[in-house]
């Protein structure tokens, strides 16, 4: 009989699962599936290790969660444009990826906190990813949750935010950001890419969902992307940006992540409406390869602006 095994991330955390056994044979079984999606649930970031690691299995292990779908901002690169067009490559070569400078150091494949779709009305459930070449240093993936988020920040500042609206535009990312930027950021140099992925969403339009939502299970969870994030919904000033502001450095202080050192054999997938992610970046001089399928849903929170 198929069966899988799962075990905290780290005893310390209040999130997260490791599982093993997950196979394409173990798959077939509905026990096994039904076990995946409680996990899910849960635990909200699965660590799926010592898998085969191969396009079959990602897809198939992808379709537990749901149906799959095509990324949202089209001008992100898939690895085909036929049954893989689902999969997104992201690719960051020596001689083609953008490097910053955050903090002092120089990095390529650097992705602020954000979770998925936040510039559309409705939310991916979930993503899933593999790797395929991975530095020897960096290019970690990090997960913060935001139920454990909620109840970390400060209760004034969490009032504030408990019936708020946060704008979003797919444009306000990389060198656009607006909040919680880095205190030393420099762009060194921007691929021809990324400009043409900007200038393909200047004219989006922008989407609104809620600072803090409650899951049916009953828990709050403070949700709020600072990468895309245009400002408050009826606060548009600047009394209003310096709370949004006050928010994400408070957020980045209070949060207590899960930083996922890839392997070959690993596989992760996260609960896009509860956690934010992040990626730490890498030396310019390295590749960093994901192969990265989304899973369609919707909480019906989400509307455009």
């Amino acid at each position: 009989m198929a069966s899988i095994a799962e075990r905290p991330l780290k005893e310390a955390l209040p999130f997260g699962a490791l599982v093993t056994g997950v196979t394409r044979k173990s798959l077939k079984s509905e026990d096994v599936r039904a076990q995946l999606l409680d996990i899910f649930e849960r635990r909200g970031v699965l660590v799926f290790e010592n898998v085969d690691s191969s396009a079959e299995l990602q897809m198939e292990l992808s379709r537990v969660f749901g149906p799959l779908r095509e990324h949202a901002m089209k001008g992100t690169p898939r690895v085909d444009d036929g049954a893989m067009a689902v999969v997104l490559d992201l690719n960051f070569q020596p001689d083609e990826a953008d490097i910053y400078e955050v903090d002092g150091r120089q990095l390529s494949g650097w992705i602020n906190w954000h979770y998925d779709a936040c510039y559309t009305n409705k939310l991916y459930r979930a993503g899933l990813l593999r790797a395929i070449a991975i530095p020897d240093d960096g290019g970690l993936t990090g997960f913060a949750d935001g139920i454990q988020l909620y109840q970390a920040i400060s209760p004034s500042l969490r009032a504030q935010f408990e019936h708020a609206g946060i704008i979003y535009h797919p444009k306000l990312m990389m060198i656009n950001q607006r909040f919680g930027m880095p205190k030393h950021f420099r762009a060194i140099r921007v691929s021809p890419g990324t400009l043409t992925l900007l200038a393909q969403s200047e004219n989006a339009p922008r989407a609104v969902h809620p600072a803090i939502w409650t899951r049916q299970s009953g828990e709050k969870v403070l949700h709020v992307s600072p990468w895309q994030a245009a400002g408050i919904e009826g606060h548009g000033d600047g009394e209003g940006d310096a709370l949004l502001e006050s928010l994400c450095q408070e957020v980045y202080a209070r949060m207590t992540p899960y930083w996922h050192k890839w392997k070959s054999t690993d596989m992760v997938i996260w609960d896009n409406w509860r956690f934010v992610h992040s990626v730490s970046g890498h030396d310019p001089g390295a590749t960093r390869r994901v192969h990265r399928v989304t899973i369609e849903g919707d909480y019906g929170l989400g509307r455009f602006f």
